[in-house]
C-alpha cells in the first residue's frame, strides 16, 4: 500500500486557473435541479472523445425500474479472447450525474483498460433516496454477470469502478458479490465516500475546497439519507458504509485514487487501511495537488490526467494478467 505524502502542496496551476474561472460548487440553497443543470454545463467537445460502439439499453429490474445503461467497446482486441468488463458507477453525491455526464470519463475507462464498460444510469435522490441507487446498482452488476458473453466480454474478468458516490456504491457491490457472486477481478475507487465519517482530518482541512465541499456534502447526505442519522457512522449498515463490513478478507484487489485538497481524502485512505488490513491488495495513490472530482478533467488538466492514468493502468493490469 503507498503511503500518502505528508509535505501539502497547493493546488496545481492549471487546476486553479480554471477552477477560479468557472467555479463549481453550488449553494444547496438553490436546490437539486440547479445543481443538476451546473453539472450538465461541463461538456468535452465531441471531437475531443474517442470513438468508439456505443449502444443504450434498459436492463429489466423486477417491479421496482428499469435501469438504463450504456455500453462501451474499445478498438482493441486481445487475441481473440472476449475483453474483461468494467461495471461503471458515476459520481455526483448520489443525486447528480448521468450517463452524459459521465460519458467521457466511461470512455476513458473503455480505452485506459481495454475493457468493455457498462455504464449504469442508477435512481438519483431526493427523489429516490437510498437505497434505490444500491438496489438498481446490484441489479445492473448481475445482469453483466449474466450478459457478459453476449456482450462479447468475460465473465470471469468483472471489474466495478466509480467515482465518488460511484466510488461508494462500487465498493458496495464487492462486499454483496462477496456473498453471492459475481467473482468480481478488481475495484477501482476513485475518491469514494465509505465511511461517512466527518471527523476525518480531510474533512475540517477541506471543509470549503473547490468543487465538494461541506455545505454540499451536507446538501446530498439530506437528499440521500432523509431521516437517517449518521452521527454515529459506525452504526451505518454496509450498503451505506462499507467500511462497516465485519471483515474484509476476500475482497476483489483495489486501487484507491484520492486528492490532497479534498474532503473525502482521509475516507479513502481510511478504507485502503482496512483492506490492507484483511490482506487485500490494495494501491492508495493521493495526489498532493488535486481536488475532488479530478478524473473528469483529465482531458483538460495535465496532472488529473497523469492521476487517472495511473489507476486506469492498475486496473489494465488485473483485467489482462
Amino acid at each position: 500500500m503507498t503511503e500518502q505524502a505528508s509535505a501539502r502542496q497547493g493546488i496545481d496551476p492549471t487546476f486553479k486557473s480554471l477552477l477560479d474561472a468557472f467555479p463549481l460548487t453550488f449553494r444547496a440553497a438553490d436546490g437539486v435541479e440547479a445543481a443538476r443543470a451546473g453539472l450538465r454545463m461541463v461538456q468535452v467537445p465531441e471531437e475531443m472523445l474517442p470513438a468508439m460502439r456505443i449502444e443504450e439499453r434498459t436492463i429489466g429490474h423486477g417491479d421496482v425500474s428499469d435501469v438504463p445503461v450504456r455500453i462501451y467497446w474499445p478498438d482493441s482486441v486481445e487475441s481473440g479472447r472476449p475483453l474483461p468488463v468494467v461495471v461503471f458507477y458515476h459520481g455526483g453525491g448520489f443525486a447528480l450525474g448521468d450517463l452524459d455526464t459521465h460519458d467521457p470519463v466511461a470512455r476513458a475507462h473503455a480505452v485506459g483498460a481495454g475493457a468493455i464498460v457498462v455504464s449504469v444510469d442508477y435512481r438519483l435522490a431526493p427523489e429516490h433516496p437510498f437505497p434505490a441507487a444500491v438496489h438498481d446498482s446490484w441489479a445492473a452488476l448481475q445482469w453483466v454477470a449474466a450478459n457478459a458473453a453476449e456482450l462479447g466480454g468475460d465473465p470471469d474478468r468483472i471489474a466495478v469502478a466509480g467515482d465518488s458516490a460511484g466510488g461508494n456504491l462500487a465498493a458496495v457491490m464487492t462486499h454483496l458479490a462477496r456473498e453471492t457472486g459475481p467473482n468480481l477481478r478488481f475495484q477501482l475507487l476513485w475518491y469514494p465516500v465509505v465511511t461517512a465519517d466527518m471527523s476525518l482530518p480531510s474533512f475540517t482541512e477541506n471543509a470549503t475546497a473547490p468543487v465538494l465541499d461541506r455545505e454540499v456534502m451536507d446538501a446530498f447526505l439530506a437528499w440521500y439519507l432523509p431521516g437517517i442519522d449518521i452521527s454515529d457512522p459506525t452504526t451505518l449498515p454496509v450498503t451505506l458504509a462499507p467500511a462497516n463490513a465485519d471483515h474484509h478478507a476476500d475482497l476483489p484487489p483495489a486501487y484507491i485514487g484520492t486528492a490532497e485538497h479534498d474532503p473525502l481524502r482521509d475516507d479513502g485512505a481510511r478504507y485502503a487501511e482496512l483492506l490492507n488490513a484483511a490482506g487485500v491488495p490494495v494501491e492508495l495513490s493521493n495526489e498532493p495537488t488535486l481536488v475532488h472530482g479530478y478524473v473528469s478533467f483529465a482531458m483538460v488538466i495535465p496532472a488529473a490526467a497523469e492521476a487517472t492514468n495511473r489507476g486506469l493502468a492498475a486496473l489494465k493490469k488485473a483485467l489482462h494478467t
